[in-house]
């Protein structure tokens, strides 16, 4: 912050401090020509309802006072007049710091044996998996659903189709080392005739109802621009992040216009890195609870 701004918050919470001080103090003092306090002003509501001059009770006008006094101690010792740090050195970043600090060394022991512990057995532990349960609803829930279901452009983790491969340890690599994936744009290169030839074959790879006709142009498309990612059977590539078009399960929807989208314009997906965030112990229990969401009925597969 500049020496500027810094002055200027002082000023401003110091003139604050002080006006609530003398607001206090000038709605306190008695008024020339004030009624006693014992007297009424005179004010009558429904013929009976009188007005009496009573003061604010003291210990409620202490109150403010103390309020004042603690607003000023608060300043002394914590950050909040411009650049001044405090007398207690209290800053947001060692305050986290400590406290990470303090959960690690209480709950730290405790993840590194799961993190010591085979993926597939640790998924069959119920006390792991409930730790799990809530490292996936605190890390990833925000993308893939609090159900894992995921929604558009974020993967379903439940129905067993995976990317770059399902096994425990690449799912492990994904949440260390997070995943980019990229699909160029097609349009420049296919024109609109094209985009709807190629979308109407990949729709036939899925076994969904197409125009033949087009799909057979497409296939042909298909084969010199798709084939080098996606393979030529439409089968994927789990190397590259590129999907498997043939089983009629879509990341970003499986709509005609959608995959037109696709097709046209690309898709840049990018699952972040959450290695500085959980460190291996906890990506490796969190990688046999997401192993085991697709998995429920074969809990002794690798």
């Amino acid at each position: 912050m500049s020496s500027f701004w810094s002055l200027y918050i002082v000023l401003l919470t110091g003139a604050n401090i002080a006006a609530a001080w003398w607001l206090i103090r000038w709605t306190a003092k008695p008024r020339k020509g004030e009624v006693a306090a014992t007297e009424t002003t005179g004010h009558v509501w429904d013929e009976n309802l009188t007005e009496y001059n009573k003061p604010m009770p003291r210990w409620w006008l202490y109150l403010f006072y103390l309020s004042i006094v603690f607003a000023v101690i608060y300043l002394i010792l914590y950050p909040g007049m411009g650049n001044f740090r405090g007398l207690l050195g209290w800053t947001q970043v060692n305050a986290y710091e400590m406290q990470m600090a303090q959960a690690e060394q209480t709950y730290g022991p405790i993840f590194h044996q799961y993190g010591a512990t085979d993926l597939i057995a640790l998924g069959q532990d119920p006390e792991a998996m409930g730790t799990a349960s809530r490292l996936f609803a605190n890390n990833c829930a925000a993308c893939h659903g609090s159900d894992a279901r995921g929604g558009p452009g974020f993967p379903n983790l439940t129905d067993g189709d995976w990317l770059y491969g399902g096994n425990p340890e690449i799912i492990r690599e994904s949440i260390l080392k997070g995943r980019s994936g990229l699909m160029p744009p097609l349009g420049a290169a296919l024109g609109e005739e094209g985009i709807g030839e190629v979308a109407q074959y990949v729709l036939s790879l899925g076994g969904r109802p197409s125009n033949p006709v087009q799909a057979a142009a497409g296939q042909q498309k298909f084969a010199m621009l798709c084939a080098a990612c996606h393979g030529p059977e439409g089968k994927g590539t789990p190397a590259l992040g590129a999907p498997n078009l043939t089983d009629n399960i879509w990341l970003y929807g499986g709509s005609v216009d959608t995959i037109e989208q696709t097709i046209r314009g690309g898709r840049q997906g990018r699952m972040p890195s959450h290695e500085a965030l959980l460190g291996a112990d906890r990506a490796h229990l969190l990688a046999a609870y997401v192993y085991g969401l697709s998995h429920r009925d074969e809990p002794s597969k690798p």
